[in-house]
């Protein structure tokens, strides 16, 4: 087959045939009909994505390479933030960001075990699980209704002697009040960790000037599951302005290591062979000591050539998902009585990952949700609704230990029990929108 042909030419015609299988068998689908299935998510791709991935296999690396570089260097530079390192998962992002706060490195500001994180119980629940496995204590607060996000009046009464950080989500894309958090966390010497998974590509408005979410606060996060905004199939990121904070970012997602040579790469500093680490004997091979204790988070290439190609889609996925939101509201508009629609919060320009809908006294949620699936429309609750009420937090209920709720979770239970959302991902069209839209509308009357 490739007999007389060099190997760039052998791998550029595998190329194009891949990209002409893409375009043949893929993205092929019928024209929408009533009734046919509406995922709240799905991927969003062409040949592109699909010419990545099996151009970084024929390099059969397989570990973090060439395209995860490329692709740490353009989602920094997206971002506005001068760090960013590719993970294996959006969790595995907020346990790398989380365990980043614990480094001895941060001196007094490290988080220790006791110690307390102020967060909320309405959410995806690996924005807290990192604190409760490492022995921290999540502070739970309510959110607000229509925002969906941290009542920013209860932070002043969650605070302690105890409290090291903030660490909550802009959820389903709608950035909580960054300018309130961000000036409680600064006035107590709180680190803030923006767990960005569902809103990459959201704005706020801060100190007169426009910024993404996820580079306001210390460390962002940010998920590349396929639902999300954009997809590597599994993968995540952490990004950071700080020096220092990358430095233990880095070493918590490689095993824990102190060196920073990528993989393949030896001796970067110079003094592999030539330093006193710890009792190791001096000169003790600079690769293999730990300064921490870390884990393997890393991706592939594979997966980051796969996300290279994504970003250069990406400004036009965050628009869609916009005119899809605005569309839905639009259409729904006319049941607000019975219904409470998403409001976006002050000063933000929402990167909309879903629309959250929450009845209105006399309208049963389980009907509502069981017509509109019935009718093909996919829906999703808010994630966990109220976390602690879940079987995970049985032995800690049972204790009374290990978090702390402050005041009443009053709309974090109402959520739980009324609240459920349908997508707004960039492949729907105004069709099924439009489709969306009047089954919701025929499911409450």
């Amino acid at each position: 087959m490739f007999e007389g042909k060099n190997e760039a030419q052998a791998r550029e015609e595998i190329l194009a045939a891949v990209a002409a299988y893409c375009d043949t068998y893929h993205n092929q689908g019928k024209e929408f009909e009533e009734g046919d299935r509406i995922p709240y998510a799905s991927r969003v791709y062409d040949h592109e994505e699909m010419v990545n991935l099996v151009d970084s296999s024929l390099e059969f690396w397989l570990t973090s390479g060439r395209y995860t570089d490329q692709f740490e260097k353009q989602l920094a530079e997206y971002l506005g933030v001068k760090f960013c390192s590719l993970v294996n998962s959006g969790s595995s992002a907020n346990l790398n960001a989380f365990m980043a706060l614990t480094s001895p490195l941060l001196g007094e500001r490290k988080v220790d075990r006791g110690d307390e994180v102020i967060t909320v119980a309405a959410g995806f629940p690996t924005t807290v699980t990192p604190m409760i496995q490492y022995g921290a204590v999540p502070v739970f607060v309510d959110v607000t209704i229509p925002q969906y996000n941290i009542d920013v009046t209860m932070l002043e009464q969650a605070l302690s002697d105890k409290t090291k950080a903030v660490m909550i989500a802009h959820t389903l894309g709608n950035p909580f009040d960054l300018k309130a958090v961000r000036e409680f966390c600064d006035a107590h010497q709180l680190w803030l960790i923006e767990d960005n998974c569902d809103a990459l590509g959201s704005k706020y408005i801060i100190d007169g000037e426009e910024k993404f979410t996820g580079t306001i606060g210390d460390i962002g996060t940010s998920s590349f599951y396929p639902p999300h905004h954009m997809t590597m199939g599994e993968g995540g990121a952490v990004y950071t302005n700080s020096a220092l904070l990358n430095k233990c970012i880095r070493s918590f997602r490689d095993w824990g290591r102190d060196c920073v040579c990528a993989s393949g790469q030896d001796n970067l500093c110079g003094h592999r062979f030539d330093k006193q680490y710890g009792e190791l004997p001096l000169g003790y091979d600079h690769k293999y000591v730990y300064s921490h204790f870390g884990y393997n988070l890393k991706a592939t290439d594979m997966q980051a050539a796969v996300g290279c190609a994504q970003l250069k889609k990406f400004p036009a996925f965050v628009e869609r998902r916009r005119h899809n939101f605005d569309r839905l509201k639009t259409g729904l508009a006319e049941v607000e009585d019975k219904l409470i629609l998403p409001v976006a919060c002050e000063n933000a320009r929402p990167s909309w990952f879903g629309f959250l809908i929450t009845c209105e006294v006399g309208v049963d949620r389980n009907a509502v949700v069981q017509y509109i699936e019935s009718k093909g429309v996919q829906t999703r609750m808010l994630f966990a609704g109220n976390l602690i009420k879940h079987p995970c937090f049985d032995e800690m209920r049972a204790t009374g230990e290990g978090y702390r709720v402050v005041g009443e979770l009053t709309n974090t239970d109402r959520i739980m029990n009324d609240t459920f959302w349908v997508g707004v991902y960039p492949g729907m069209d105004d069709t099924k929108i439009d489709y969306m839209a009047k089954t919701i509308r025929e499911a409450i009357q």
